[in-house]
C-alpha cells in the first residue's frame, strides 16, 4: 500500500510530553519513525509509548553533548561538545565521551541520535556551527568524528553524521535562509568530505544532510534536493549505504523554496531515505504522505526509489532491535532507571579543554553578568551556561544578571565580577560591551563559551562549548579546587 510505504520514510516531531492521538495511529498505520526535542521532556515512559504503537519506529533524537542537548536541556549537558573534544584532542577520551552520550540515549530506548556533525568549522563566522565542530581543520575534525562515532555505536544506538556534504564555510543560519557554500570542488573534496569519508570508513549508520547551495557541485538547489550530491556524490563516489536523512524540511533553507510535500518528494527522489519534520501536525503530516503518493502514482517518484528508502529505514531500526546496548553508568530507581549519566567522562574532558589566560581567581561570591546573543535555533531558547549554579554552588551568594542585545549594561557591584560572553568576536556589540566593562574593571574575569577571541580581563577563561560539565570545570578553575594540569595554560597561573 503506497500509503504505508510513504508513512515508512517520514520522522515527524510533535508538541507536549505524551504521544498526541495522531501520531499513535500514523504509529499504528506504518509511520517509520519519530523524533524527540526539549520541548517534549523526553523519557523512557514516553518512547514506551510510541513503541507501544510501532515497535521498530526510529525514535531519533540531537543528543550531540555541549549546546546541543535534548536530554539534558533543563540543567545543561553532563558531557563537552565538540570543540571542546578537538581542543583536548584525545581520540581515547572523544571516543569515551561518544559512548557514554550513546548510553544516555540508550537508557532511554532511542535508536538514533542525530549526531555527531562533521562539519569542519572553517569560517569563524559561522552562526550555526561554531563549538559544534570538532574544530577548524578537515584532518581533526575527521579523527574525531570517527572516535566518537565508534565510541556511540558501541553504546548500540545508531550515530548520524551531520550536516552532508559539510556546513563549516557558511555565514548564513540554514534555520533562516538557505546558505551558500563558495568553495570549489577540489577545495569541498579536500577540507569538508574528509570527515564524511571517515565517518563512512567508522561504520556510521546514518547521515544527515545540510540545507546548502554549493554551485560548484550543483547549481540548480539546496543539496537537500540534489541528486548529483546525495546519490551521485554520497553513495556513488562515497559509498555510503547506510540510511540518508534531511534536516528538518520546515526550516527557511528549503521551505521557503517549496511545500512540506513537494520537498519530500524531491529529497526522496534525489536519494534520502527518511525525511525528518522537526514540527507537524496530523494535517501536515496526512499533506506529505498524499505528496509522495501522488509522486509516485504521477512517475516523479519511482516506486522502486521509495521502496528502496523504506528498506534502509527498516534495516537501521533492524541493527537497533539486534545490537547489544548498554545503559547509563548512573541510573536513578526513583525515575524507572532513568537518571545522569556518570559525570567523570564528561568532567575530565571539560577539564582537558579548559583554556586560561592570566592569573586571577575568586575568593568570595562574584557578580556575574552574562551578556547573551541568542543561540541559533539548534539550540534550545533556555539552555543554561551553567556557570552561575556551579559558582554558587563553591561560594554560596553568588548572583547573576544576563543582559541581551538592546539593553542597558547594569552597573556593576563592588567585589568580584565575571563576565560571561558566547563567540563575542562574531557580535560586535559584545565586544563593545566587553570592552567597555573591562576598562572600567580591569579586575574583571572574562569567561568566553564559543569560539575565542583575543584575550581580555584579568584571566580569560575559553571553555570551548556550553554544557554543565564546562561550567563546573571552569567554577573547579576559579575557585582553586583543581590543579594546573586540568587546564591548557596560555598565561601565568597562580
Amino acid at each position: 500500500m503506497l500509503s504505508q510505504l510513504a508513512l515508512s520514510v517520514l520522522q515527524p516531531g510533535f508538541d507536549g510530553t505524551s504521544a498526541p492521538d495522531w501520531l499513535r495511529r500514523a504509529l499504528g498505520q506504518g509511520l517509520g519513525g519519530a523524533v524527540l526535542f526539549a520541548r517534549n521532556l523526553p523519557r523512557r515512559e514516553l518512547v514506551d509509548e510510541l513503541r507501544a504503537e510501532n515497535s521498530d519506529v526510529v525514535v531519533a533524537i540531537d543528543e550531540e553533548g555541549g549546546v546541543v542537548t535534548r536530554l539534558e536541556a533543563v540543567a545543561g549537558s553532563s558531557f563537552p561538545g565538540n570543540r571542546a573534544l578537538g581542543v583536548a584532542d584525545s581520540l581515547d577520551l572523544t571516543r569515551r565521551v561518544g559512548h557514554a552520550i550513546g548510553s544516555l540515549v540508550s537508557s532511554h530506548d532511542i535508536t538514533l541520535n542525530y549526531a555527531p556533525s562533521a562539519d569542519v568549522n572553517a569560517n569563524p563566522a559561522n552562526p550555526v556551527i561554531g563549538v559544534r565542530s570538532f574544530g577548524p581543520t578537515a584532518e581533526l575534525v575527521a579523527r574525531h568524528t570517527a572516535a566518537w562515532i565508534e565510541g556511540h555505536q558501541s553504546a548500540g544506538v545508531a550515530a548520524c553524521a551531520k550536516h552532508f556534504p559539510g556546513h563549516g564555510d557558511t555565514v548564513t543560519d540554514s534555520h533562516l535562509a538557505l546558505p551558500t557554500v563558495h568553495a570549489s570542488a577540489e577545495l569541498f573534496h579536500e577540507r569538508d568530505l574528509p570527515p564524511f569519508r571517515a565517518a563512512i570508513e567508522a561504520g556510521v549508520k546514518a547521515i544527515m544532510c545540510g540545507h546548502l547551495l554549493i554551485p560548484a557541485l550543483d547549481p540548480s538547489g539546496p543539496a537537500t534536493l540534489s541528486r548529483a550530491i546525495l546519490t551521485d556524490l554520497l553513495r556513488g563516489e562515497l559509498g555510503f549505504q547506510g540510511m540518508l536523512v534531511t534536516d528538518a524540511i520546515e526550516m527557511k533553507a528549503v521551505a521557503a523554496l517549496h511545500s512540506p510535500g513537494e520537498i519530500a518528494v524531491r529529497a526522496l527522489a534525489a536519494g534520502c531515505d527518511a525525511i525528518c519534520v522537526g514540527q507537524t501536525t496530523e494535517e501536515g503530516l496526512a499533506e506529505i504522505v498524499d505528496a509522495i503518493v501522488a509522486a509516485v502514482r504521477d512517475g516523479s517518484l519511482p516506486e522502486e526509489r521509495l521502496a528502496q528508502a523504506s528498506a534502509r529505514v527498516a534495516a537501521l531500526a533492524a541493527w537497533y532491535g539486534k545490537s547489544e546496548r548498554a545503559s547509563a553508568s548512573t541510573l536513578d530507581p526513583a525515575t524507572g532507571g532513568q537518571g545522569s549519566p556518570d559525570l567523570a567522562v564528561g568532567l575530565e574532558a571539560a577539564r582537558a579543554a579548559l583554556t586560561v589566560t592570566g592569573a586571577a581567581r575568586l575568593t568570595a561570591p562574584p557578580h556575574v553578568l552574562e551578556i547573551n546573543p541568542r543561540l541559533n535555533l539548534a539550540v534550545e531558547p533556555g539552555t543554561p551556561t551553567g556557570l552561575t549554579a556551579a559558582l554558587t554552588e563553591r561560594l554560596p551568594g553568588t548572583t547573576r544578571v544576563r543582559v541581551a542585545m538592546g539593553e542597558d549594561l547594569p552597573p556593576l557591584p563592588e567585589g568580584p565580577v565575571v563576565l560571561v560572553v558566547h563567540d563575542a568576536a562574531r557580535h560586535p556589540w559584545v565586544r563593545q560591551a566587553l570592552a567597555g566593562l573591562t576598562a572600567a574593571r580591569p579586575d574583571a574575569i572574562v569567561v568566553e563559551t564559543g569560539i575565542p577571541d583575543t584575550p581580555i580581563g584579568a584571566s580569560y577563561l575559553e571553555t570551548h562549548g556550553i554544557s554543565r560539565a564546562s561550567a563546573i570545570a571552569a567554577a573547579e578553575w576559579l575557585v582553586g579546587s583543581t590543579t594546573q594540569a586540568n587546564a591548557h595554560a596560555t598565561g601565568e597561573i597562580a
